[in-house]
């Protein structure tokens, strides 16, 4: 199962299209032009069945393989949405839009899953049903989490999932996976801090709530360092802080600071919360203010399932030659929520010596379209071979 000829032969199509979507980026569940592209081609490719709007603005794609003895469906996902960045690329097919840029390769994770269908619906050479999956808001939205709840995973019947990421520093087609937890849960937090501001040059008259914000976030920093087993993960980082003034002479009446928080068990994410409670109740009356804790409990840990693991991993060596074993991330990844109701595997495909995703030098590789496609197109063709 090596890199299929046909993706050789569709590789200028599919950059076509992807660059077509990076040229035109939208964020989040805004993915109407994008989304309507989709089903455009899935029903052009002969797909069996093409529904628009599960989870707001996500596609499914239904492809039935020439036989179906065992009942066997099989998902697969790509994601769609870009995000709120400045495209710094210089790029003759560089975003269109202001603010918004395609700095994460969803554009090519959208475009490989496109020529997987095509193929698939060319061939159908599987005993069962392939399920497409492209999905919008993976950037913060929970656009997966919106989809499951439209009940997609039941009202098609999908057994197993699988989804793929590009990765810059790996080489280009080159792949990695791991079981069991593989991208962090993430949450979000805001603490808004609330005192009694005063003149700089009278401080004793203030409760003074940069000083209260100054001791909270040092003070944070001890779940990971005190409270945490040291081989149970966690990141606690504060992001923003800001107070309610920017003069030179005033001690500001409120500080609010924002930030989140990445782990990899259920455990540690309980203890996160539950210190950071603690710790804000602490700082407040130490100092004589109050401290409002907003936690919001964002994407859960991804977690890859051993069997489709495996598995996934031996559709990339077949491919690709080898498949390594990637490390942690502490990154999100709302594919964690069709983990959830399904057992799968999720994959990094390389994307050579690029830029890292999230940066306005950001692009995806269009060389490593035929690996990802073969991988898709095998993951379907492997796990329900034909009869």
């Amino acid at each position: 199962m090596p890199i299929k000829n046909r993706f050789a032969e569709l590789h200028g199509d599919i950059t076509a299209w992807r660059r077509d979507i990076h040229e035109n980026p939208e964020i989040l569940f805004e993915t109407h032009r994008t989304s309507a592209l989709v089903a455009e081609k899935l029903r052009a490719f002969g797909c069996d069945e093409v529904v628009e709007g599960i989870g707001q603005t996500g596609v499914v794609g239904v492809i039935r393989g020439k036989t179906d003895s065992a009942g066997k469906v099989i998902g697969l996902r790509a994601d769609m949405d870009a995000l709120p960045i400045l495209e710094a690329t210089g790029l003759d097919y560089a975003s269109k839009t202001p603010g918004a840029m395609h700095a994460c390769g969803h554009d090519g994770h959208t475009a490989m899953l496109l020529g997987a269908a095509q193929y698939l619906a060319e061939t159908r050479n599987f005993d069962g049903t392939a399920v497409v999956i492209f999905q919008p808001a993976e950037e913060g939205g929970g656009g997966g989490r919106e989809m499951c709840r439209d009940g997609m995973m039941d009202r098609w019947g999908i057994q197993e999932v699988y989804g793929m990421h590009n990765w810059p520093g790996m080489p280009t087609g080159s792949f990695a996976i791991r079981p069991g937890a593989f991208f962090a849960a993430t949450d979000i937090f805001t603490i808004d801090l609330v005192g009694k501001g005063s003149h700089a040059a009278e401080p004793h008259e203030s409760v003074d709530t940069t000083v209260m914000a100054a001791h909270l976030v040092t003070a944070i920093q001890t779940i990971a360092s005190r409270n945490a087993d040291p081989v149970d993960q966690v990141v606690v980082s504060v992001t923003s802080f800001e107070t309610g003034t920017k003069a030179f002479n005033v001690i500001p009446q409120s500080v609010e600071l924002k930030g989140t928080v990445r782990t990899m068990s259920p455990g540690m994410r309980d203890l996160t919360e539950r210190r950071m409670t603690e710790i804000c109740a602490g700082i407040a009356a130490t100092f004589g203010g109050t401290i409002n804790l907003t936690y919001k409990r964002n994407y859960p840990v991804m977690v890859n399932s051993e069997d489709q693991t495996e598995f996934a991993a031996d559709v990339a060596r077949a491919v690709a030659g080898s498949c390594d074993e990637a490390p942690q991330v502490m990154g999100g990844e709302d594919f964690a929520f069709m983990l959830e109701e399904r057992p799968g595997a999720y994959i990094l495909v390389g994307n050579g010596d690029t830029a890292m995703v999230h940066t306005p030098d950001y692009n995806f590789n269009d060389e490593a379209i035929p690996a990802g496609c073969s991988w898709y197109a095998g993951i379907v063709e492997a796990r329900m071979p034909a009869a």
